[in-house]
């Protein structure tokens, strides 16, 4: 009886040594594992040339003007139709102040009107206020942006639309009477600013720009083709070009003439559309196409790209700086280090496959799944890659935000990591 109880006890310790063995092992394995993940995002690389050259259009200077005191009419790249009135010519600062005046018994009038023709009720009361809302609104984000040319324009706008809510709670009658008295006083001054004032108008249409740098005759689209990159490098304005009154830019194409290897230029004439993104003065990246590519000069060329849109908002520059991007590559960021040259499988019985195929270990539920993918872009560190799984097999595609495994002991498909 005492050597069976006494076996019994050797093999309940025996059995506990085991599974404490068992145990300590797994546990030594999980401490020791150097389980290392990252996230997989959406990533974009573009393939850009630095290039630095000049903005080229169409351009004719406007006669300046003397003998008076000068008020543009037209703002920073406005389309303007021939005839149009570009600025006018005050006789004296009289006249000037009296122009002013006129505008302001217009607006008055203007404002007494909209009273008048107004029901005079509630609704159009809270109308007003709350575009009197939003005009504040906009001035005091143009005066956070620092861009005083909206303000004022806002600044106009809101002052007008205060003085009409204050009409509302005007009688009707002494409207008409104010309205009347007005209208005399604007005919009267209308009159005696008929002699005083000079148009200056547009001789052909085109987009107004105030700034006259001196390059409109030195810098010209039909002089591209064959510009040398030393002609272009020796540019000079020409000192004796200006102009108080600005100048219009003809037609809708503008050109970028920069120097680059003659040899890249010749591959980008066999391109199509690209991206061109100025450092400043724009704000959105444009699409061009090579217009000319001048005669060699010591492995040189004078490249022109040109484009059709947004010459409203380019009036302003001239020397400028930007950057080409001929192509755009796009897919899903992963360490190089993530990637697997094939992916290893256990059955049941414990025995393992190998099937080769490139692809990433990722951490789904408590286990790592092997994802198949193929490389778009080879970077410094990390690869761009996409999903190469079938449409039917969504579990297995790699999407951005998948936690990749870097790095794992015995990694293989479906081993439990978490």
């Amino acid at each position: 009886m005492k050597n069976n109880s006494l076996g019994t006890k050797f093999l309940l310790l025996a059995v506990t040594l085991a599974i404490l063995l068992y145990f300590g092992i797994q546990g030594g394995r999980y401490l020791s594992d150097p389980l290392t993940t990252t996230l997989a995002y959406a990533y974009q690389v573009e393939e850009a040339t630095d290039l630095s050259g000049y903005v080229v259009r169409q351009e004719q200077v406007l006669p300046d003007e003397t003998g008076g005191l000068l008020r543009l009419q037209r703002s920073e790249g406005e389309r303007v139709s021939a005839g149009g009135t570009v600025a006018l010519v005050y006789a004296d600062q009289a006249s000037l102040d009296r122009q002013q005046e006129i505008e302001d018994l217009g607006s008055r009038i203007e404002q007494l009107q909209f009273a008048q023709e107004a029901a005079l009720g509630s609704e159009i009361s809270l109308k007003l206020d709350a575009q009197i809302t939003r005009s504040l609104l906009a001035y005091r984000a143009d005066l956070a942006a620092d861009r005083l040319d909206k303000a004022e324009e806002h600044e106009t706008d809101l002052r007008a639309l205060v003085l009409k809510r204050d009409y509302t709670n005007t009688d009707t009658e002494d409207l008409s009477g104010q309205i009347t008295e007005l209208k005399s006083q604007l005919k009267s001054l209308q009159a005696q600013a008929a002699s005083s004032v000079r148009r200056v108008s547009a001789p052909v249409s085109g987009i107004y720009s105030a700034v006259v740098d001196g390059y409109e005759a030195v810098l010209t689209p039909a002089a591209l083709a064959e510009l040398t990159p030393s002609r272009l490098s020796a540019l000079q304005a020409d000192g004796r070009a200006s102009s108080q009154v600005g100048k219009l830019i003809l037609g809708d194409t503008w050109y970028y003439a920069v120097a680059m290897d003659a040899a890249a230029a010749r591959e980008l004439e066999k391109g199509g559309a690209m991206t061109l993104r100025f450092a400043k003065g724009v704000e959105q990246d444009l699409t061009v196409s090579v217009a000319s590519v001048g005669p060699e000069e010591n492995g040189r060329a004078v490249v022109s790209f040109q484009s059709s849109s947004n010459l409203p908002q380019l009036t302003l520059l001239r020397q400028q700086s930007a950057q080409l991007i001929q192509k755009t590559t796009s897919g899903i960021r992963v360490p190089k280090e993530a990637l697997r040259a094939a992916n290893t499988k256990m059955d049941e019985t414990g025995r393992r496959t190998v099937e080769e195929g490139l692809g990433v270990y990722c951490i789904v539920g408590m286990e790592a799944r092997f994802k198949p993918v193929e490389v778009v872009y080879n970077g410094d560190g990390f690869v761009l890659v996409r999903s190469t799984a079938n449409t039917d097999q969504e579990k297995l595609r790699l999407r951005p935000g998948d936690e990749v495994i870097l790095a794992a002991n015995d990694l293989y498909d479906g081993k439990v990591v978490g």
